[in-house]
């Protein structure tokens, strides 16, 4: 059981760590040195050209910190997603087109309560406690209904997941596309927030210990955990395996979407030329070139030729090989 409780408690905590750490790194990095040989950037507004012409500074930006800007839009508030529409077709086989705010407001609460939840266990690993880790933690508990507190992000990124799963399963067009790869960090992210609801409302753990193992942990300094139960084994099992899957998966998103070309470069192509940097020199064979060499097979074929070698001074190329000088003169 020790070895089982230290595989489980200790190595398997290091090990996801470091995948995650190196396999993170390494998409970032090879993604930082892709080509990006033509500039790509997805606009949706009036690009900047003549001063008075009223340009879109929010969907097209063309300076620095519009693109601050617009990537912010994107990240904190998800404006791409906010801004989807629905299409149906009709049985007059006409399209429709409508809002489909549910899906952008239930990505936005498991994102932010995601966010929220991971910035509370920071409690776990520091002695003393930040004061905007417990500002946060009092924020997210305020109703104080149950005790131990209960938060509002564990209940919202339960709802939020739900819905994102069920999306997937009831949906027709959506389960038509969806992947294992879709399904898997759904269920693996609801798993981490059940297991820990349960963990800490009904398979109570001692969280004096639990902070001491995380401690241990964040000082290289490993001790195992005392009277925690096997929710808290679960719990920490499934951080790990996403710990470790989240490099390989489509979760990079959240490093991805900066490293984007069609959102971190300015649409400016009409104030400023963009040239492909594999651009180098490339050898043509023009029509002289190409009618100098053929020329004895296209003058016995009775072609015309652009540039007669026999033709008199002064008579254009193109009706000196057709017609006489006589017949051109009359």
């Amino acid at each position: 059981m020790n070895v089982l409780n230290a595989l489980f408690a200790i190595v398997l905590p290091y090990a996801a760590l470091v995948a995650f750490i190196i396999g993170f790194m390494y998409r970032i990095i090879l993604w930082a040195c892709s080509p990006v040989p033509f500039h790509i950037p997805t606009v949706c507004g009036q690009q900047k050209s003549l001063p008075w012409i009223r340009s879109n500074k929010t969907e097209s930006p063309s300076t620095t910190w519009g693109i601050f800007w617009r990537m912010a839009l994107e990240i904190i508030f998800f404006r791409s997603l906010f801004r989807n529409d629905r299409t149906k077709l009709t049985d007059r086989e006409q399209a429709t087109y409508w809002g489909n705010k549910l899906l952008w407001f239930g990505g936005i609460i498991f994102h932010w309560s995601l966010l929220v939840i991971l910035l509370r266990h920071l409690r776990l690993f520091f002695e003393p406690v930040p004061r905007h880790v417990t500002f946060l933690q009092n924020l997210d508990g305020f109703f104080q209904v149950f005790t131990p507190t209960f938060f509002v992000t564990d209940a919202l990124i339960i709802i939020a997941l739900s819905y994102l799963f069920l999306r997937r399963i009831l949906n027709p067009q959506i389960r038509y596309i969806s992947l294992i790869s879709d399904y898997f960090p759904l269920l693996l992210i609801l798993g981490i927030a059940v297991s820990g609801l349960l963990m800490r409302h009904i398979y109570r753990v001692d969280l004096v210990e639990t902070k001491r193992f995380a401690l241990g942990l964040v000082s290289f300094d490993p001790v195992m955990p005392k009277e925690t139960g096997v929710a808290f084994y679960v719990h920490l099992f499934l951080v790990s395996v996403l710990l470790a899957y989240f490099p390989f998966s489509k979760l990079m998103h959240m490093g991805g979407v900066f490293m984007s070309p069609t959102r971190n470069l300015k649409n400016d192509s009409r104030a400023k030329r963009h040239i492909n940097p594999w651009s180098y020199p490339v050898k043509t064979h023009t029509y002289d070139e190409w009618e100098e060499e053929f020329r004895e097979a296209i003058r016995e074929a009775g072609l015309p030729l652009e540039k007669n070698k026999e033709q008199p001074l002064g008579f254009p190329a193109s009706l000196s090989t057709i017609e006489s000088p006589e017949k051109w003169r009359g």
